[in-house]
């Protein structure tokens, strides 16, 4: 067995996309639209492994999603928790669980799909102004 992709359902394509490649960082590799099926699937991955994408699937009749806590999430390992947190809260992402231990931080995206980023080898040193950061809402 081996790991194909992880699907997700988004609402607004654009806003996903900007999401998902402009402030994560993921590079899209695949965009399949399926007009008789009213649907678009496209592929996004992490640079360098093409191999394990997450499916964007947007159906373009609109309908609405709740969160779906029960999905879990999705998890990225990254060279730096505090360098990709920074970088997304600079560009106006919340980080929902800030980086306080030096090893995980947890942020949503636009449909409210929880991501965990998780620190490359162990966990960097704890430090300001992360180890301070409160929770917000939940992920």
């Amino acid at each position: 067995m081996r790991y194909l992709h992880t699907m997700v359902r988004v609402s607004d394509l654009e806003k996903s996309l900007d999401f998902y490649c402009k402030k994560l960082g993921l590079k899209k590799t695949r965009h399949d639209d399926y007009e008789e099926g009213r649907f678009s699937l496209i592929f996004v991955a992490p640079e360098g492994q093409e191999e394990c994408p997450l499916e964007l699937t947007y159906n373009w009749d609109p309908e609405p999603y709740d969160e779906g806590r029960n999905f879990g999430h999705v998890a990225y390992e990254v060279q730096n928790i505090y360098t990709t947190c920074q970088k997304l809260m600079n560009s106006g992402v919340v980080i929902n669980r800030p980086p306080r231990d030096g090893r995980m931080a947890f942020i949503r995206s636009p449909d409210n799909i929880s991501v965990e980023l998780l620190q490359k080898g162990e966990p960097l040193p704890i430090q300001e102004p992360w180890s301070s950061m409160e929770n917000i809402g939940h992920w």
